[in-house]
């Protein structure tokens, strides 16, 4: 195949504005290629004609510009690109279509001028900008069959919250009076069985996602992760001893794992740049409707029994069938997939359905492919264990290894899982009956709910750095202030209803920033090449801590006490703080394509910017109130025909 018409730089895709621009910015996605077929592969790279010192620039962005690469190019060049595509590719009978999709994305600001476009299409390219949200129902089933996965998720996270009231008791491991020896195996027994879930899916079911995506897609494995949580779940419900449970525990996690790998890339991939915060955010937040829905289940069966018994058996096994018969109804794919299989036709026909006009569906895949070109030379991860290496030796997904390692962790750091798994016995311990904590857990579990709904519009425009760096001090404070809330006497009225309140205050700040924020951000990262491994590592950080926090909280409460385990939790939020601060970039309204060059910059040059451009310029600004600008970090620089290297070098 000709590749002189991607000759130049980074291949991306328009589809909006962003502001701050000259030109209209290019709304795409990196195509994955970690598992293309050698041909495919050979046939398009063979004849690439990038040079060494391109390459370096897509890896290494000293510069920090970030441009439109296809400006410049000769009419027929980029023509004769086309030809040569749609004919490798077995899309002949949709070349005049192509042609106008690729001249459209290389001018994608002047599409109102462009004779190629009858007004049907101008219509329906305005609407990329002032209808951002009018999206096809393909699409948005998409988003449904995520929000399912996320639903199920969060009540695996809550399941063992209010059974914990009850668990230890039928299975002879509660605390035991006047035996300090059995009472500290017991707690560490309780911690490691909630901790099974996350302990199989770091270890291993996150691990799973590269192979079990290969062989089955996105939605494949999605389909067998909700069968095995099912069949796990009901054997939880059937155990008669703690080592019954843990082991069935551990099962669900190895359904979990790849779930939550998944679900945010399988949304990230589908949708438009300009929503892709807005929508892949759907997994935390229908995750937190699923702890929501687990808190009500706990509350509703208080006095029928064993909790974990009776919930599990009713409540999940009704999500996971509908779950389930709805991946059996939509049998759409990820495009990104059929291309990675070198199955174009399939792929246009899922862009088709994801995009409001043909003419979208092709400018998108286009360029989507070209970016795969371009990533098979900088990126050459080709197997298992060589993508694994590169996510810590390749600089551009090494630093998105990092950031994704930070905003992971900070999920578990801040202590939103100290109550989602134990606010029944914090409640309790605070001064609450059973029957009263776990109406308070009801009441965290609705706040958490409620106040994720906000960041479906923030996170696109504050952004996901911002919401983190205003949301992590404010988690700080109201865990400190919930934990000396435990030095008011016990009988005075006023403790525990202060206590509930500094705990959903906590809530409230969580759930519009470090709730969504993780899943989302992960899953838009990684370049294609490698995001499956790089979304498995994020996830199996997450689950990691999290499986450590469960096996530690009981142990930390009863040594620490309520005030001791919030002020470390409040402290770990400071901590957090500062982490975000100096290695977390900013990702909202960039495309795919533009994160390239964004994780390009050195971590270095970021950490140095943070903290001696933005710190001063936010204090001159907002506490010393003096009117002064912001030198931004990045150059978004319209293109010319000016060659690449001697922009760098500029």
């Amino acid at each position: 195949m000709d590749m002189d018409w991607c000759h130049g730089a980074m291949c991306t895709s328009p589809s909006g504005t962003t502001p701050g621009r000259k030109a209209a910015p290019w709304k795409a996605y990196i195509v994955p290629s970690s598992a293309m077929s050698t041909k495919a592969k050979r046939s398009s790279l063979d004849k690439s004609i990038y040079d060494e010192e391109q390459l370096e620039i897509a890896s290494s962005n000293i510069q920090a510009k970030i441009q439109n690469p296809l400006h410049g190019l000769s009419r027929e060049t980029l023509l004769k690109g086309v030809d040569s595509f749609v004919k490798e590719k077995g899309l002949e009978e949709k070349t005049k279509l192509f042609k106008v999709a690729a001249l459209l994305a290389q001018n994608p600001g002047d599409f109102e001028s462009m004779p190629e476009l009858s007004e049907e299409d101008k219509i329906i390219i305005r609407r990329e900008t002032t209808h951002r949200w009018s999206q096809t129902r393909d699409l948005y089933k998409t988003i449904i069959i995520c929000s399912l996965a996320a639903a199920v998720q969060g009540w695996d996270q809550t399941g063992s919250n209010g059974a914990n009231l009850s668990f230890p008791q039928v299975f002879g491991i509660a605390p035991v009076p006047g035996d300090a020896a059995a009472s500290q195996r017991n707690e560490w027994i309780v911690g490691v069985i909630n901790s099974g879930p996350y302990l199989a899916s770091c270890l291993i079911g996150c691990w799973l996602t590269d192979p079990l995506n290969h062989y089955f897609g996105r939605r494949g494995t999605l389909f067998w992760c909700g069968i095995f949580c099912t069949l796990s779940v009901i054997g939880s419900g059937l155990a008669q001893t703690w080592p019954q449970l843990f082991v069935c525990r551990l099962l669900l996690g190895l359904g979990m794992g790849p779930k939550a790998t998944t679900s945010p890339v399988f949304a990230a991939e589908n949708v438009p740049a300009s929503i892709r915060g807005g929508l892949v955010m759907s997994w935390q937040l229908w995750t937190a409707f699923g702890i929501f829905l687990g808190f009500s289940a706990n509350l509703a069966l208080q006095g029928a029994g064993s909790i974990a018994h009776v919930s599990s058996r009713i409540i999940v096994l009704i999500i996971m069938s509908l779950f389930i018969d709805w991946i059996e109804i939509v049998s759409l794919e990820s495009p990104r997939w059929y291309m990675k299989k070198n199955r174009y036709s399939d792929a246009f026909k899922s862009f088709c359905r994801l995009r409001n006009s043909e003419l979208q569906a092709a400018r998108d895949m286009y360029y989507a492919h070209c970016q795969l070109v371009v990533e098979m030379q900088v990126l050459k991860g080709s197997s298992y264990l060589s993508r694994f290496s590169e996510l810590f030796t390749v600089p551009r997904v090494r630093r998105a290894t990092l950031a994704s390692w930070v905003v992971m962790i900070a999920q578990q750091m801040c202590g939103i899982n100290i109550i989602a798994f134990y606010s029944s016995t914090i409640f309790v311990d605070a001064g609450y009956t059973a029957k009263q904590a776990l109406l308070a857990s009801w009441g965290f579990g609705l706040i958490n709910w409620l106040f994720a709904f906000p960041a479906v519009w923030t996170i696109d425009t504050f952004g996901r750095r911002n919401l983190l760096l205003f949301t992590f001090p404010n988690m700080a404070w109201t865990l400190l202030a919930a934990g000396f809330c435990f030095y008011i006497p016990a009988s005075s009225a006023a403790k525990v209803p202060l206590i509930a309140l500094f705990i959903f205050l906590f809530a409230a700040f969580y759930s519009p920033g470090e709730g969504p924020v993780p899943f989302t951000y992960s899953a838009e990262v990684f370049p294609l090449t490698h995001r499956e491994m790089g979304m498995s590592w994020a996830v199996a950080t997450c689950f990691f801590w999290a499986a450590v926090l469960s096996i530690t909280f009981p142990r930390l409460h009863s040594a620490f006490g309520s005030v001791g385990a919030f002020g470390f939790y409040a402290g770990l939020n400071v901590a957090a703080f500062t982490m975000i601060f100096f290695l977390m970039p900013e990702t909202k309204q960039r495309t795919l394509e533009e994160l390239d060059y964004v994780f390009a910059l050195p971590t270095h040059k970021h950490a140095t910017y943070q903290l001696k451009e933005f710190l001063p310029y936010w204090i001159k600004r907002y506490v010393l109130r003096k009117n002064v600008e912001l030198r931004p970090l990045y150059d978004f620089e319209q293109s010319d025909d000016t060659p690449i290297k001697d922009k760098v070098a500029r």
